[in-house]
């Protein structure tokens, strides 16, 4: 299982904050972003979304209808662990 551990974060393309993209073996994967018009970038917190199997943020799966903002590294961890199980 892949936790936040595995996250290799990259500066955002926007030019502030940090990214991390990650893919699993089942076709989903995780944007993990932490920045100044981040949810909770400004706390020193992360936002997740879920991307598909066409690196598309995805709203229909049973993690998360949204995106999910305020975020410790273990929150991230919890929800990676759900993408995964998918």
């Amino acid at each position: 299982m892949k936790t936040f551990n595995d996250l290799e974060f990259k500066p955002h393309p926007r030019g502030s904050g940090i990214i991390s993209r990650i893919k699993f073996d089942n076709g989903y994967g995780a944007s993990v972003v932490k920045g100044p018009d981040t949810y909770g970038g400004n706390e020193g917190l992360y936002e997740l979304a879920v991307i598909d199997a066409n690196d598309q943020v995805t709203y229909e799966t049973p993690v998360t209808n949204d995106v999910e903002g305020y975020l410790t590294e273990e929150d991230v961890t919890v929800l990676l662990k759900q993408i995964q199980n998918l």
